[in-house]
């Protein structure tokens, strides 16, 4: 053979390799390829084929299914059942005075306002004052349109304790218990003090995220961010002190409250969507709970002490992040 025929002869045999390797990682990407829309997939090719996949194999989408929607006559009967659940379950539970109900009333409303809130259905908001004479939280029904809200009652509350330091004065706003986010749940454990700083076992805790506070401990009033929670503390040696700032910014709850806002869902409407789609929030909800049709996702702290007013979350702005705790 000359040497002009084995020139040839090589790049022939180069190219057919090389065309056959090309011709596999072809047949590879149309293994992994995503199935065609439906509308191509059946259509006929080159050779008259029909595609085998099936229009059902793309992932269907989510349904979210939606909050409930009550009459105003249904929301204030529900509301009213929930007042004398908690009045034979909750610890310290009280209905609170004609002043002070509308106190709430008219310190919730000035929030939701201001934020910019909708409220669009009938449904609860936690409205907790940090007054430090007060220290109470207030579950309020609040409605839609011109509609009157009313109070169901609640008990002593603790937030963030002024003049020690590391510890942060609870912000005052609008917070909601958003999927973004998962709660959890106490273990139970002691600290090197022998407390159970959230709880007792199985406890839940709410997450309300990262938020700007004032700085209890700092004369000039600096911030610095915190994880903003809701949970209990430790029932032998802290419960009974409930009414009084003691907290590094979160807000302490009695136990028998924290039980009954757990199984009754008076915070989760989201995460009871949430669990009809994702199994960490159907993990971590109940599962003999009964969600009331007219559960909120807001916490609405207010300061019913003007004076306070002037350090007030909402009137200090969001600052750098200079510190980061978890209170």
């Amino acid at each position: 053979m000359t040497p002009i025929r084995r020139t040839l002869q090589g790049i022939f045999l180069s190219c057919l390799v090389s065309a056959t390797a090309l011709s596999g990682c072809a047949q590879a990407q149309n293994l992994n390829a995503p199935p065609l829309p439906s509308s191509i997939s059946g259509a006929p090719g080159a050779s008259g084929a029909v595609s085998s996949v099936p229009d059902h194999a793309a992932t269907p989408p989510i349904v979210i299914p939606p909050l409930p929607v009550l009459s105003e006559a249904q929301a204030r009967v529900e509301a009213s059942r929930l007042t004398l659940l908690m009045k034979k379950s909750v610890s310290r539970f009280t209905t609170y005075t004609p002043e002070q109900r509308q106190r709430f009333i008219r310190l919730a409303r000035a929030a939701i306002a201001s934020s910019n809130t909708p409220i669009d259905r009938p449904q609860l908001l936690m409205v907790v004052d940090r007054n430090p004479k007060v220290q109470r939280l207030c579950y309020v029904l609040a409605m839609p349109g011109a509609a009157e809200w009313e109070t169901l009652g609640g008990t002593p509350v603790s937030t963030g304790k002024a003049g020690r330091k590391f510890y942060y004065i609870t912000p005052t706003g609008v917070f909601i218990n958003s999927p973004d986010r998962l709660g959890y749940r106490a273990l139970g454990t002691k600290n090197e003090n022998g407390i159970r700083g959230i709880g007792a076992k199985g406890m839940r805790v709410w997450d309300m995220g990262w938020h700007n506070a004032v700085k209890g401990w700092r004369p000039d009033h600096e911030t610095g961010d915190i994880r903003l929670e809701i949970h209990a503390t430790d029932p032998d040696f802290l419960e009974q002190r409930l009414g009084h700032p003691a907290s590094e910014g979160c807000i302490r709850i009695p136990a028998t409250m924290n039980v009954f806002m757990d199984k009754n869902g008076l915070l989760d409407a989201q995460y009871e969507q949430a669990a009809s789609y994702d199994g960490r929030f159907r993990a971590l909800l109940p599962k003999d709970r009964t969600p009331t049709p007219i559960a909120g996702d807001a916490l609405v702290v207010v300061d019913s002490t003007e004076a306070v007013q002037a350090i007030s979350s909402a009137s200090v702005g969001h600052q750098p992040l200079l510190n980061h705790h978890e209170g």
